[in-house]
């Protein structure tokens, strides 16, 4: 008979588990009966191209979804659409279902239950955060009622369009990228000292200032108080403690939290920041046939050797896919993170790996720090471009903790040499040795990650003698 695996949530890391499972499980003469529970109108999508949809740089939602319902079906998948776990009971081994479209609520048993339940955003807890023009950006649901509220304001004949971004991350700053290509007046509000808190200071100063430049009003620091609204119950304005801002449109960018409200409800250990806390190959301690993956689980951060939430797909499709083959009878594991993650506003990109000094702060790091500023291309080259990286780098050993760039086109991706670097612990004095790739048209003869890595592995040597 069939082994029944409930998988909750058909997005990136569920469905890769339930894939991936079934794949193993066949190869193994495994018999896996595979019913995934998906409580949207949307399945296998890309959440991270969601504002480049809206801002227009992609064409339709169609082109963000990897999978659909129908191709999950015929891989062997029992998908059930606007269908929603409401109650785990893991004594019983059942999942209380409600379906959204028919109504109707039943008990659906499993052997193997997949939790890939996603992480959901925050919201302010102030007054008018319900009103109509103000929209998250979790879901394609959210970006098509986004699309509408554009749509409105493009109707109108009267007056600029102001969009107010509250949140400076990652979604912060693509979102007013978004709303700049749309043709509205930006202003973004963030709380934190600079925008992207996911770089230090000095090199969040860098993302404000070319945000700035770019016509796109920064106020950081800043707490939100309510929002405000007209006599048709839409938003008008967001007040704070450093006054009011007019607003026909507002995009929160607050961040995300685990989503993990089913899983506490039926007694499952939670970690430091709300997620499910796994073993190596994905399975939730302490509870038998558990298993869980993506945005609602915890990851180890293989630099701090702490337990970190990092909502991203490409580990959410890593996890799924590593659970899948443990699942299906196979072997893998999921060692952890190094937090690698880039972004981009307008003409400037962002990239961020491994610790920042607050973070060597909090688990005692002595360390030291370099920046340098170079160019993307040789100087002499057209198109050279200015980029900034520093290095966060152990005093005693020399090891590298983390890395952040800052620049234009062609600064990003050379975050992943770093990341590389973090991974395999090696010192500055080896990445300054690294033998990168050069030409003039993509690096100067020595890379910015090659002139950072030299100046910081000379300072480690002066400071130890």
């Amino acid at each position: 008979m069939a082994e029944r695996v409930v998988v909750i949530g058909a997005d990136a890391a569920g469905m890769s588990a339930a894939s991936q499972a079934l794949r193993v499980a066949a190869k193994r003469g495994r018999d896996l009966e595979v019913v995934a529970l998906e409580r949207s109108h949307h399945t296998s999508y890309s959440a991270c191209g969601i504002p480049y949809w809206v801002g227009g740089d992609v064409d339709s939602s169609d082109d963000l979804v990897a999978r659909t319902p129908q191709q999950h079906r015929a891989n062997g998948i029992d998908l059930r659409m606007r269908s929603e776990a409401m109650s785990l009971d893991l004594d019983r081994r059942e999942v209380e279902v409600r379906d959204h479209e028919g109504g109707a609520t039943y008990a659906l048993g499993f052997d193997h239950l997949v939790i890939a339940t996603g992480a959901r955003p925050r919201r302010p807890d102030v007054g008018g955060v319900d009103a109509a023009g103000i929209h998250g950006v979790q879901t394609l649901d959210d970006g098509e009622a986004l699309l509408d509220s554009l749509v409105f304001l493009d109707a109108r004949q009267h007056g600029p369009k102001k969009a107010v971004v509250v949140g400076g991350g990652y979604i912060g700053v693509e979102m007013a990228e978004a709303m700049v290509n749309r043709g509205l007046e930006v202003t973004m509000l963030t709380r934190s000292a600079e925008p992207m808190a996911t770089l230090d200071p000095d090199m969040g100063r860098l993302v404000h200032d070319a945000m700035e430049g770019m016509g796109i009003d920064v106020r950081t620091g800043v707490s939100l108080v309510g929002f405000e609204t007209d006599a048709a119950g839409r938003v008008s304005g967001v007040a704070t403690d450093d006054g009011a801002f007019a607003a026909d449109l507002v995009v929160l960018g607050t961040g995300v939290s685990p989503e993990t409200t089913l899983a506490r409800d039926a007694g499952l250990t939670l970690g430091r920041w709300g997620g499910l806390v796994t073993d190596l190959q994905m399975r939730v301690f302490d509870a038998e046939g558990i298993w869980s993956a993506g945005d609602c689980a915890e990851s180890i951060d293989l630099v701090s050797g702490n337990r970190v939430h990092v909502a991203l797909g490409t580990h959410a499709n890593k996890q799924g896919r590593v659970l899948g083959t443990n699942l299906g009878g196979g072997y893998a594991t999921f060692p952890g993170v190094v937090g690698t993650a880039v972004s981009k506003v307008c003409a400037l990109e962002i990239a961020r790996t491994g610790l920042r000094e607050a973070d060597c702060d909090a688990v005692g790091f002595a360390y030291l720090t370099v920046i340098v500023d170079s160019t993307t291309r040789a100087g002499y080259y057209p198109g050279a471009a200015p980029i900034t990286v520093k290095l966060v780098v152990e005093q005693r050993t020399g090891r590298l903790l983390g890395g952040q760039i800052v620049g234009r086109e062609g600064a990003a991706k050379r975050i992943d040499a770093l990341a590389v670097a973090l991974w395999n612990r090696m010192s500055v004095e080896e990445i300054a040795s690294l033998d990168l790739g050069y030409a003039p048209p993509f690096s100067p003869v020595w890379d910015p990650v090659l002139i950072a890595a030299r100046k910081a592995a000379e300072q480690v040597t002066a400071v130890t003698g």
